[in-house]
């Protein structure tokens, strides 16, 4: 005589054969999503470094940081020494403007000291136009602070005479907040000064 427990007791094995399936499953599934991290994080920690010069080690993401500051430090530099120097009877009122923007009081008693000296008179009686034909500029870090040395090279056409002259600028960089379109670069230069100033001669510019 058949009995139902036959039928049960056979259930039962292969409820547990399928749960036990399924802790394996599991099992297996947590051991390699471990594995999967374990190595995701090893060549993470293996990549995310750079040897500085002196031998320390810098995180990647400082490294980048500071490229890109570089590379807008130089952009914001070039900018200013565009607009200050690179001027005309017609531009000038328009391009010191724009440069009072990316510097802090320094650009401004500069250009009043300039403007007290006659500079941009003589511009507008003489007719003068000032034209940058280079920029130079290093940038150097000390205890979080950014300096720049700059060489700008000018000419000054008078009509019928042209004198070409070579400027060497000094400062440091201050981080602010961007202003579009005024301060895109979100950078002010401090402490800025004029250092040397010569005329190059036909020989000096061949060079």
């Amino acid at each position: 005589m058949k009995t139902p427990y036959k039928n049960i007791y056979t259930v039962l094995k292969i409820n547990r054969l399928i749960v036990l399936a399924v802790i394996s499953c599991a099992f297996l599934t947590c051991i390699f999503s471990i594995w999967i991290a374990y190595t995701t994080n090893t060549k993470a920690l293996n990549s995310a470094f750079a040897i500085n010069t002196d031998g320390s080690i810098i995180p990647l993401k400082l490294v980048t940081q500071k490229e890109n500051f570089k590379i807008e430090a130089l952009a914001h530099l070039d900018l200013f020494h565009n607009y200050f120097y690179n001027i005309d009877a017609s531009n000038y009122e328009r391009n010191l403007e724009k440069a009072l923007w990316l510097g802090n009081s320094a650009i401004d008693n500069l250009y009043r000291q300039k403007k007290a000296d006659g500079v941009y008179n003589r511009l507008l009686q003489y007719s003068l136009v000032q034209k940058v034909l280079s920029i130079q500029s290093d940038i150097t870090e000390t205890n979080d602070t950014y300096g720049f040395t700059t060489t700008t090279i000018f000419e000054i056409n008078r009509g019928s005479i042209i004198d070409t002259y070579q400027l060497v600028s000094t400062g440091n960089l201050m981080v602010v907040n961007r202003n579009f379109p005024n301060n895109p670069h979100g950078l002010l230069i401090t402490d800025y000064f004029e250092n040397t100033l010569k005329k190059l001669n036909d020989e000096n510019r061949k060079k």
